[in-house]
């Protein structure tokens, strides 16, 4: 594989350029993880056939071991290019027909839909893709689709919090909770996705309500990321918070003694068991309209939708795989199964700006 640092594209050069695989695994270390997929054929792909452009604003050094399995696989080689979402949106957009860009991978229904109104996808049909990822988790039209997802759920400090008082998201405005929630600001796409997520649910004047009352129980003004939340709770600075179950995995294998107590403290609840299911947000990607290589790119997306890659690839940042069936991580499965508001994500998309505003007259700042 090659890689474009972000250095390179901040640098604003509008060719691709590439470190040799070389420099790459010298860079990154050894190559021969015993994690890695094992998607080798009895004869492996010795010479590239062709290559793949991704774009990609996920920052997981276990992804680099995946990609190279896809090469060893069907011998493309894949140049990666990394940057925020909204860089490489805009990357994207000012490069217009001479793009170099093959796909777009981000995380977040939000920053897909961002890219999605740009204009940068084009409509991909693959059987495959079809079959393997559950229609709520991909856009109807096939302009990307999902390949991880994550629950955003609630976590509360099992010392001052009884489960049985917990049950769904919009329990959260009762005055109950006065003074007991803490959260990140309205600024996190996250967030902004839940909301997004409840608009589609009950209508913009209604969830508008329920932001006043969840902002009338804030223990403090929202700050800091879902890590920093979840250490609060268990320090007692609020009871409970929001935040996606990939942190607390992340921070369930941490070895530091202070984090341990953390995950002794800190425990996961799933709202809306007897409705719609607890709100759930992907890492996803799409073939971009003007791709140089769309054939390999398909390709490549039809390769993550594997059961080995996608084992592989949801581990390596401690998020869900979306293809049923595939394992999970031992500690997100230590969490227990929940169910998912199957409602199809791509819906929350048209919601966003309502969502922000909703947010801001509500007080969420």
């Amino acid at each position: 594989m090659s890689k474009l640092s972000r250095r390179l594209f901040l640098s604003g050069s509008t060719a691709l350029t590439v470190v040799g695989v070389s420099q790459l695994m010298t860079s990154c270390g050894n190559n021969n993880n015993n994690n890695a997929p094992d998607n080798t054929s009895s004869s492996p792909a010795t010479e590239t056939t062709g290559e793949v452009n991704l774009y990609s604003s996920r920052h997981y050094n276990t992804d680099t071991e995946l990609y190279e399995g896809f090469t060893q696989e069907t011998g493309i080689k894949v140049n990666l290019v990394e940057g925020s979402a909204d860089e490489l949106i805009e990357r994207i957009k000012s490069e217009g027909d001479n793009t170099q860009a093959d796909i777009l991978m981000t995380v977040d229904v939000a920053r897909l839909w961002r890219a999605e109104e740009a204009g940068i996808f084009a409509p991909t049909t693959s059987a495959i893709l079809e079959e393997r990822i559950p229609a709520s988790l991909r856009n109807p039209e096939g302009l990307w689709f999902g390949f991880t997802k994550r629950a955003r759920v609630i976590m509360y400090n099992q010392d001052k919090v009884n489960p049985e008082e917990l049950s769904t998201y919009e329990d959260l405005a009762d005055p109950k909770w006065k003074g007991r929630i803490i959260i990140r600001p309205s600024s996190n796409i996250y967030n902004q996705s839940l909301v997004a997520s409840l608009i589609e649910a009950h209508g913009e004047e209604q969830t508008e309500e329920w932001v006043k009352g969840f902002v009338a129980n804030f223990a403090r003004e929202p700050q800091s990321n879902d890590t920093g939340q979840i250490k609060d709770v268990a320090a007692g600075v609020g009871d409970i918070t929001l935040a996606n179950t990939y942190y607390l995995a992340r921070m369930a294998k941490d070895e530091d003694p202070a984090t341990k107590e953390v995950i002794e403290k800190v425990k996961i609840f799933f709202p809306n068991q007897d409705g719609r299911g607890a709100h759930v947000n992907i890492s996803g990607a799409g073939v971009v309209k003007n791709a140089p290589n769309p054939e390999n790119a398909v390709k490549f997306l039809e390769y993550l939708s594997t059961d080995t890659a996608q084992e592989f690839f949801a581990k390596g940042n401690n998020e869900y795989p979306v293809v049923e069936g595939v394992s999970v991580d031992p500690v997100l499965d230590s969490f227990g199964s929940f169910k998912a508001d199957d409602t199809n994500i791509a819906a929350f998309g048209p919601n966003l700006a309502d969502a922000v505003q909703v947010m801001n007259r509500g007080g969420w700042k």
